[in-house]
């Protein structure tokens, strides 16, 4: 498939944000997150004002960062050591081992003449690529080693794959090609604090477009690399956060990156070398494209012209609706790159429906019989457009992996999930609820019950990443180690959450956020009314990565009481010191969703956690990686060493080999245990903790 942003995990697609069932809400965490039937439910309603968050107080404003810098150099190797992450009970460390062994590899990339998938599989304890030869055939692993590598797309003859490669979550990946039989890894491009992106192959398979800031730290130029000559070429250097969205004719479709949720559209002619708007200028909207069937067509999913992203076709400054007007978003399309269909993803409330459309007609087509389940999405389709790859999260086991033979109409499983030892037939179902904010406003939420508890089972919130993503349905091992830890695992999807409208999305942009913040307590507050059991409120955990993290700190800081326990994994302690540190680019991007440290610093100083060190009253956990680009381990450190120096009880765990999140095997396991073991202690007691341990190693 050819077309717009493509995702830092999988194929080339043109999805316009990370489809839910790509990306779990707990991958930040440790590498995945996952109870009733789910109710039907319209989307909520555009919010009322909301009161106003708590003053901060009157005690001095965080000043300047107290930490400079990120990644390995930002910290001495003592601070680092002292910090390094305890061993686990050996019978946790089992049971953890155990439920990440129920997995399923990704979509996968089917070669041209359909008798190959490769794909990306976590099985050796870190992502590496694989190729099957047949459905269901044993795979053959193509990469390995200690670091993260992933297929991103194959040659239209089949005989060549081309990978990404990261080294300790750095986020500065390098782009590679291998023969499709297997061998060396060829580099076409990894340098040190450099990031590069594969973001096209050209239709004869002799040149690979890619992106890289190696000009500059906060602009990427674009790339073209020669397979046959072995030489790069730079096509487009001009300073901006620029993504390749699709290539035809000779022509660019380039985006400029203008904020977290908007961009620019232009089209750059290689041969006069002329760049030309087309669409997004000095707007602030969101826009994903990739061109149409027709010349000078593009389709465009955007919100702009209503409260829910839709489809359009764009044609000499037009936009026609290419997809019906319906309340859910259109969270992702990509087309053939011989332009014949179109397949688009629908964000239902957090559950993910296929739709395919005639982009030259604009008609309904007929979609593959895949089997239904919480997520249907597409993985990558072949150069010639024959064979597509599908995904199906059937919400009771790990997803599927599917080819459809659109010549033949033939439907193919190709490879299965596993589950060595597990029965899930026990797991948690998940269901889709809600809860009211203190403006009335009904905050949607998932939520997976243990069978029973001895009165109200102790609760644990989970805030995803982002703000600009969303908590999900569909299968997750990691949230049922929650549950069968006696925990109710509830994730919330607040206000800033994407899949609720442009309103919902945007309310927490900038100094906004202090009306909405409010979300986070709010949720503890209708837990313990409303799951009491005989006059007893349930204990309350929260936990959550990145701005997850970052919510956690919220909760127990500026919301002290409202929760009593947090584990933090690499989240944000001080919105100011977080700006002023992270990676240029991030800041370029960050500032849209945060606000400005200039103009806005007094709302970023009353949104910062680590101004309400004086309320805090339980105990909080952070984890995190050195290498974040993202997050600076820094806002872990300064926020451990305040509260140590006011007594109050803080633990922090630093992996020295990663990033914004765990990626290692041994890593995830540590992330998980260490969670669980926090909010056994702290929520159930320490006896209950050890049974606890003990019960879960027995499932």
């Amino acid at each position: 498939m050819t077309g717009a942003r493509p995702l830092p995990l999988m194929p080339r697609m043109t999805l316009y944000r990370l489809p839910p069932l790509l990306l779990p809400p707990l991958l930040l965490l440790a590498a995945g997150c996952d109870p009733e039937p789910p109710r039907a439910r319209s989307a909520p309603p555009p919010p009322a004002p909301p009161a106003a968050a708590p003053a901060a107080p009157a005690a001095p404003a965080p000043g300047p960062a107290g930490y400079k810098g990120l990644g390995a150099e930002s910290l001495p190797p003592e601070v680092v050591a002292q910090f390094a992450s305890p061993p686990l009970p050996p019978e946790l460390s089992r049971r953890i081992q155990s439920m990440l062994d129920v997995r399923a590899p990704g979509a996968g990339v089917p070669s041209a003449d359909g008798k190959n998938l490769f794909f990306t599989w976590t099985v050796t304890g870190i992502r590496q690529v694989w190729r099957l030869d047949g459905p269901r055939s044993f795979p053959a692993q193509l990469t390995g080693g200690e670091d993260a590598t992933w297929v991103v797309g194959v040659s239209p003859d089949g005989k060549r794959v081309f990978v990404q490669r990261d080294r300790k979550g750095e986020e500065n990946p390098g782009l590679y090609v291998q023969p499709a039989s297997g061998g060396p890894l060829e580099v076409i491009q990894h340098a040190p604090k450099v990031q590069t992106y594969f973001e096209h192959l050209s239709d004869d398979g002799r040149y690979v477009y890619y992106r890289a800031n190696d000009i500059k730290k906060d602009s990427y130029a674009i790339y073209r690399y020669d397979l046959q000559g072995k030489k790069r070429e730079a096509l487009f250097t001009e300073d901006g956060i620029w993504v390749l969205s699709d290539e035809a004719g000779g022509k660019l479709l380039l985006a400029k990156e203008t904020g977290g949720s908007s961009r620019e559209y232009y089209e750059y002619d290689l041969a006069a070398k002329k760049l030309a708007p087309l669409f997004g200028q000095n707007e602030r909207e969101d826009y994903w494209a990739a061109y149409g069937a027709g010349p000078g067509e593009v389709l465009v999913s955007t919100p702009k012209m209503g409260e829910f992203r839709r489809l359009y076709r764009w044609k000499g400054g037009q936009f026609t609706p290419a997809t019906p007007e319906i309340k859910h978003d259109v969270s992702g399309f990509s087309i053939d790159r011989k332009r014949q269909r179109v397949l688009y993803q629908v964000n239902e409330n957090g559950y993910t429906r296929l739709r395919l459309l005639d982009p030259r007609t604009l008609r309904e087509l007929p979609a593959p019989p895949l089997p239904k389940g919480d997520h249907v999405a597409v993985g990558a389709t072949s150069p010639d457009g024959r064979f597509t790859s599908f995904s199906v999260d059937t919400g009771k086991a790990p997803a599927t992996s599917y080819v459809y033979d659109w010549a033949a109409k033939k439907l193919t499983q190709w490879h299965a999930p596993g589950a060595p030892e597990v029965d899930l037939a026990g797991f948690a179902q998940v269901s889709l609820e809600s809860y009211p904010a203190r403006d009335g406003a009904q905050i949607p939420m998932f939520v997976r019950r243990p069978p029973k508890c001895d009165g109200p089972c102790p609760v644990v919130v989970h805030f995803h990443g982002g703000p600009e993503s969303q908590s999900v349905a569909g299968f997750s091992s990691r949230s049922q180690l929650f549950v069968d830890a006696g925990f109710v695992f509830v994730e919330p999807n607040v206000r800033g959450s994407v899949g609720y409208g442009k309103t919902w999305e945007h309310a927490d942009d900038g100094p906004k956020r202090l009306a909405v913040i409010t979300d986070i307590e709010d949720a503890a507050k209708h837990i313990r009314s409303a799951w009491a059991q005989g006059g007893r409120a349930p204990k309350v955990g929260i936990y959550g990565g990145s701005y997850g993290g970052y919510s956690t700190l919220v909760g127990m800081t500026m919301f002290a009481g409202a929760y009593d326990a947090g584990v933090s994994v690499v989240g944000i302690s001080n919105l100011v010191s977080f700006l002023e540190n992270t990676a240029p680019y991030r800041r370029i991007l960050r500032v849209s969703e945060y606000g400005d440290p200039a103009k806005d610093r007094d709302a970023l100083v009353k949104l910062s956690p680590i101004t309400y060190l004086d309320r805090v009253k339980a105990p909080l956990l952070l984890i995190q990686g050195l290498s974040d680009p993202r997050v600076p381990a820094g806002e872990a450190v300064q926020m451990h060493q305040a509260m140590r120096a006011k007594g109050l009880d803080s633990q922090l765990i630093i992996f020295p080999d990663e990033g914004h999140g765990a990626q290692k095997r041994e890593n995830q396991v540590a992330t998980l245990g260490h969670t669980l073991r926090f909010f056994q202690k702290h929520l159930l007691g320490d006896a209950a903790a050890k049974g606890g341990a003990r019960e879960a190693s027995g499932r």
